[in-house]
């Protein structure tokens, strides 16, 4: 039997385009503190279009309470986490089908309940009866919650990423950390 309270992961529809947007929007302003560089509310029309597309291609799942179903009682419940996830088709020829999975996100009064868990699952059975064999994500290096998570679900790291910042002032442009006068 199914415990009716627990959460539940269901594919997205086009009700959560827009209670989507605004918790990837919650997403992006929570890893400012990681050190992302993606603009948040800059980037809600491209994100509500990634939505909205994932909705129809089938490759975006929500995570929702399971005490209302519009079934039994008319109302839906909000989303209280999404994922998104697709086969790699970066135009790399490859040994192995990729999947990707991106923006994982449960809001923050609810983590440590499992709901990650349930929607990283769902997520990568959905990529495996679309044929990955293999499946990549990102975490912001900063992010170690984050990072350990998706450790003790199996990720290894596999690539690095490694950024410099070209900003004016911060030392940048000077290869021995001497005066550029000398």
């Amino acid at each position: 039997m199914v415990d009716s309270d627990s959460p539940r992961v269901t594919p997205a529809t086009v009700d959560d385009v827009d209670p989507i947007t605004d918790l990837w929007i919650a997403l992006a302003e929570g890893q400012r503190a990681h050190g992302s560089t993606l603009l948040a509310e800059g980037n809600r029309a491209a994100v509500r279009e990634w939505v909205a597309r994932s909705v129809v291609t089938g490759e975006l799942f929500v995570a929702r309470d399971g005490g209302a179903d519009e079934e039994h009682d008319g109302s839906r419940e909000d989303p209280i986490g999404f994922v998104g996830f697709a086969l790699d088709h970066g135009g790399y020829e490859r040994d192995r089908t990729r999947g990707t999975v991106s923006n994982l996100f449960v809001v923050p009064e609810r983590r440590g309940e499992g709901i990650g868990t349930d929607l990283l699952d769902a997520a990568e059975r959905a990529l495996r009866e679309a044929g990955a064999e293999t499946v990549a994500l990102e975490a912001l290096a900063a992010n170690d919650r984050a990072r350990e998570f998706y450790a003790d679900r199996g990720y290894e790291t596999h690539r690095v990423e490694l950024t410099k910042s070209l900003a004016a002032g911060d030392g940048a442009d000077d290869d021995d950390g001497d005066d550029a006068s000398d």
